[in-house]
């Protein structure tokens, strides 16, 4: 079974935030920017389905907050 690296987590912890009304939200992209340079990758992949705002508005709104807190944002369409 391989294990969760810091990135997966940090998603996760996003996820989790924005699912508790954004909760502790700047922590967590400081920590998912950090798990980013960690693994030497530009950009953080989430899933459109699993955000609390699936139009295009949220999807722009995530990525224009994620960007001024220097985290690059694009969505999977899931699988």
């Amino acid at each position: 079974m391989a294990k969760e690296s810091l990135l997966d987590q940090a998603i996760e912890a996003i996820y989790e935030s924005i699912h508790n009304d954004n909760e502790d939200i700047d922590n967590r992209i400081k920590a998912l920017k950090s798990a980013l340079e960690g693994e030497g990758k530009k950009e953080a992949v989430f899933k459109a389905d699993r955000l609390a705002m699936n139009n295009r508005q949220g999807r722009k709104m995530m990525q224009t907050y994620f960007k001024k807190r220097g985290v690059a944002v694009v969505f999977d369409k899931g699988e």
